[in-house]
């Protein structure tokens, strides 16, 4: 992608960081922040094709080398929040680059680990790191793109989170194959070598020193969640879609949790997540969309290769082969989006990309039925361009005009539902083609099972995507009629006066009161 700045942008830019902000310099940094969404998103499933092997190197039970995904996932999970936040504290750029310093060592550590449990360390140290580049990565796109390529920007970051997605399988199988397990963590060590290179030389310099701006981290309110969202995130992945006891128990300790941080947030004098950003309609329905499509997305994922290997007939090779085309299509149509929502209204299109994601998950439901892999790669032809089309949109309506000392929590939060949204896709939505599929589960299902699954899952999903839809108008409606009530346009108008940087610094009391009324 190549992105053209103006003489007034790069004059703006200039003006706002302590950078050079000249096209080579914006096209560097982008490379930068594209190499850290690449390598998250290597990270999250890439050792999932090698835990057979890992399991037989250490001697160790499937149980026990699951937990080299898992705690990839609960650090990403726990902590990406307060990485934002931290970040809008002591500085991006500083903070950028111990976290691609911590993914590429423990990535090496990772490769060389001795024992499994050692592995399994390190996994959770590249997860931290991976918490803070995919927090950061879009908080920095304010702070080197001009508003009007934001779209372009976004599309970007989601053709390589998409690339990174497709690549997994493939990648991970041709280095299990060719230099063994090791190779599929020791590949990022180039990786982050380059992408600290990068961000060192071209990303813009913190402006300001540590607290300097008067913020200070919600420590408490940090750990509440932390703890909270462990909770959410083993309540969904433990027992492998059987839902029992122990579930329930981490489920209502989530609930409890919640809980406990609304009423800690509500008496921090510098709040992590100020309770008044949720009353922003556009930023509210942004993460209930990003939840729901996230999970529609998931079904892809967990649903495809029992349809494709089980009621279609494809070999290994070939259902790989056939899962890779959503990701490259929406690898492909990633930039054309972002470029469309810099010509066009980016909350229209947020609508238009989940309709077009309705139809191609009905289309899932219904036509490789009949036109077999032919109608499966049909229907995800469908479905993944208006995931990358949603994608820039609404990362874009969310981002673009957020305060600069916001940015890093806000994408943070923006980043979690998505997590979130996948961590419950892959345990509600298996659940439902598992009882769709069969009454003994979709193991032992016959290929009609699975093609009765795999149709009312999709049908479920299609609803899913018309919700959100449905959300998205509904949030434009809510916001224009509050934009031009009486009432609520001078609080804007306030807000727009007194971002949150600003507001109380000096009076605990004020501070908290403002940032309950407005984070963005």
């Amino acid at each position: 992608m190549e992105l053209k700045l103006t003489h007034d942008d790069a004059r703006h830019l200039e003006a706002t960081t302590d950078n050079p902000a000249g096209p080579r310099s914006v096209r560097w940094a982008l490379a930068a922040l594209s190499l850290s969404i690449l390598m998250s998103s290597l990270g999250t499933s890439i050792a999932n094709v090698g835990l057979p092997a890992i399991a037989q190197a250490f001697n160790a039970s499937f149980q026990e080398v699951q937990w080299i995904v898992l705690a990839y996932l609960l650090a990403i999970t726990t902590l990406i929040i307060g990485a934002g936040r931290l970040g809008d504290v002591m500085g991006r750029r500083r903070l950028l680059l111990a976290g691609l310093i911590l993914f590429t060592v423990a990535s090496a550590l990772c490769g060389t680990a001795p024992t499994l449990w050692l592995l399994v360390a390190a996994r959770a140290a590249q997860g931290v790191g991976a918490a803070v580049m995919m927090a950061l990565t879009m908080a920095f796109v304010g702070d080197t793109i001009p508003k009007a390529q934001t779209g372009s920007a976004m599309g970007l970051l989601g053709t390589m989170s998409a690339i990174g997605t497709a690549l997994r399988p493939s990648l991970g199988g041709a280095l299990l194959a060719l230099l063994g397990w090791n190779a599929m963590f020791l590949i990022n060590a180039p990786l982050g070598g380059l992408a600290l290179l990068l961000a060192y030389r071209y990303l813009p310099a913190d402006r300001q020193k540590p607290a300097a701006n008067g913020l200070s981290l919600d420590k408490l309110g940090t750990l509440v969640l932390a703890l909270t969202l462990a909770a959410y995130a083993l309540a969904m992945t433990t027992g492998r879609g059987s839902f029992g006891a122990l579930n329930v128990a981490l489920l209502l300790a989530a609930v409890l949790g919640l809980g406990l941080f609304m009423l800690v947030e509500t008496r921090a004098a510098s709040p992590l997540l100020p309770v008044g950003m949720f009353r922003d309609t556009m930023f509210s329905t942004s993460l209930a969309m990003n939840v729901l499509v996230a999970t529609v997305m998931m079904a892809t994922l967990v649903v495809g290769p029992f349809y494709l290997s089980r009621a279609l007939g494809l070999n290994d090779a070939l259902v790989g082969l056939a899962m890779s085309i959503g990701p490259i299509v929406s690898a492909l149509s990633g930039v054309p989006a972002g470029r469309i929502v810099d010509r066009l209204d980016a909350a229209f299109l947020v609508s238009g990309g989940l309709i077009a994601m309705a139809v191609g998950a009905f289309a899932l439901s219904a036509v490789p039925g009949t036109f077999g892999v032919a109608g499966y790669i049909a229907a995800m032809v469908i479905l993944t361009p208006g995931y990358a089309l949603f994608q820039a949109a609404n990362n874009t309506v969310v981002m673009k005009d957020v305060s600069p000392d916001r940015r890093g929590v806000v994408s943070g939060v923006l980043n979690l539902s998505r997590n979130l949204g996948l961590i419950t896709g892959a345990s509600v939505m298996g659940a439902v083609f598992a009882l769709a599929s069969t009454t003994t589960g979709a193991a032992t299902a016959n290929a009609e099972g699975v093609a009765a699954g795999m149709q009312f899952t999709f049908v479920i999903a299609a609803v899913l995507a018309l919700i959100a839809a449905a959300i998205s108008i509904g949030g434009r409606v809510i916001a224009a009629r509050r934009a031009h009530s009486p009432r609520t346009q001078p609080e804007a108008t306030q807000r727009a006066a007194y971002p949150a940087s600003r507001s109380g610094m000096t009076n605990p009391a004020r501070a908290r009161s403002e940032a309950n009324r407005s984070a963005l």
